[in-house]
């Protein structure tokens, strides 16, 4: 068999590790016998990525295989599955949950993949697996043997009382607005949204803003608008003094200005390009403001992730109680457990009360203000309105969010599905879904199936 590869990495993440990973990947793949085609280092800018591909397309190969070493954007998959007419997979690796940097993101990049090619309706396999421990899974792989099997929803029919309780609920969320405040970023298409595509579902408006709009709000900030952000974040967090201080005012004027804004009538949540102009241009990040909004119930979710924000206000109004949008940046089936992570912007009152939330800065960018803190243990739901292979559903999945150690910097959890974790890796890859989840403490499942059905949307169960 001859298997053509293309490692994807990016240098905002640990090369040296990443480099470790992949040298571990490609001996797994020679110890399978195949015949790799392709560049054996890792790829991480465009121009030499399409390189690659202009490398491989017309090549006479059994499988194009997608090395994900570390999280990328999905442009790149999408671009060689376009040109190379060999059937594709993608093998991510996971790395040890140690509390420290997320030093790959790999499942992050498998999961855009997988949604952007299942919005185009292209076939792939996939795995999610440690280099030493893969073997006859990639074997599997290579032999078409673990292609996805696409998931879709089902028409959800309810109670008549449920289904008034549910439109209900969605007469509150009709007339709220979200600003999005710059374009998601490019391969993103987890984050796209048709104009007017919230507001023909669920009655809720959607204004696009220029991402100096916020920018010119943060500089106008009076200062005690400023001050007062800052004794909000130095009253739940330790350590506000020893980060940068010019570079967290920065961050504190963006929370100022977020809350300005909605506190002027202008929107009711945000969906915020936050990288990397926040850091390139700006100087601060909007992850502790996003985690403040949150808290005073005025969600923003990251990546100008629209339908993420609209999930966001769903699950709020359901739960009566601040969500958090996360990533699934780890699922191990051993350990029946996956974690629910971003960079440090879950709300305040998700903290794990044993452990201090602590003033950080970006584990990438290296710029506060970032919350970190594990999450509490108790009952959680996770929804995404999800648009995975061009039909809108309601994704919903419910389980015990455990006491455990953190697992990355920033704000994460460690949560044992209702399902078996293995089962629902399958799921999120075979459904095509988007890689934003919203969470909230309790059991919402019957009341956000009650929403579905007054919204017409079918529902997915993770």
């Amino acid at each position: 068999m001859r298997v053509g590869i293309l490692p994807l990495g990016r240098a905002t993440f640990d090369v040296a590790y990443a480099e470790e990973r992949l040298a571990a990947m490609l001996a797994a793949l020679e110890a399978t016998g195949a015949e790799l085609v392709g560049p054996r280092h890792l790829l991480t800018g465009a121009e030499e990525t399409a390189v690659a591909i202009d490398a491989l397309t017309g090549q006479s190969i059994d499988r194009l295989l997608i090395l994900q070493v570390t999280f990328t954007d999905a442009a790149a998959t999408v671009a060689a599955a376009a040109r190379i007419g060999a059937p594709l997979a993608i093998w991510a690796v996971p790395e040890p949950r140690a509390g420290g940097r997320l030093r790959l993101n790999a499942f992050c990049g498998l999961n855009l993949a997988a949604h952007a090619l299942g919005r185009r309706g292209i076939g792939h396999g996939w795995l999610y697996a440690s280099p030493e421990t893969a073997g006859e899974e990639l074997a599997a792989l290579l032999a078409g043997a673990r292609d996805v099997e696409p998931l879709e929803g089902a028409p959800m029919t309810v109670a008549d009382d449920a289904l008034a309780t549910g439109r209900e609920i969605a007469a509150r969320i009709a007339g709220r607005r979200i600003a999005r405040i710059g374009a998601p970023p490019e391969g993103f298409d987890t984050c796209l949204a048709a104009p007017g595509a919230t507001e023909a579902l669920a009655g809720v408006a959607l204004e696009e803003w220029p991402l100096e709009r916020l920018f010119e709000t943060a500089r106008a900030a009076a200062p005690e608008a400023v001050d007062a952000v800052r004794a909000e974040a130095g009253a739940v967090l330790e350590g506000l003094e020893a980060v940068d201080e010019a570079a967290l005012e920065r961050s504190l004027r963006l929370a100022a200005a977020l809350k300005a804004m909605r506190g002027a009538g202008q929107a009711d949540a945000f969906a915020i390009r936050c990288w990397p102009e926040m850091f390139t241009e700006w100087g601060g990040a909007v992850c502790g403001p996003a985690a403040m909004l949150g808290e005073a119930r005025a969600p923003c979710a990251c990546e100008a992730d629209v339908f993420g924000a609209l999930t966001q206000i769903v699950l709020q109004e359901v739960a009566q109680a601040p969500v958090f949008l996360a990533d699934v940046v780890d699922v191990d089936a051993a350990d029946d457990s996956a974690v629910l992570w971003h960079c440090g912007q879950a709300p305040a009152s998700m903290r794990d009360p044993a452990v201090p939330a602590v003033a950080t800065i970006h584990s990438n960018r290296r710029l506060p203000l970032l919350y970190e803190f594990p999450l509490k243990p108790g009952r959680v739901t996770l929804a995404r309105i999800s648009q995975a292979r061009g039909r809108q559903k309601m994704v919903i999945a419910t389980g015990e969010m455990l006491s455990r150690p953190l697992a990355f910097s920033g704000t994460a959890g460690v949560m044992r599905f209702d399902r078996p974790a293995g089962e629902v890796l399958g799921r999120i890859i075979g459904a095509g879904l988007e890689h934003h989840v919203a969470l909230a403490y309790g059991d919402h499942a019957e009341t956000l199936r009650a929403v579905a059905a007054a919204l017409e949307l079918p529902v997915l169960e993770l």
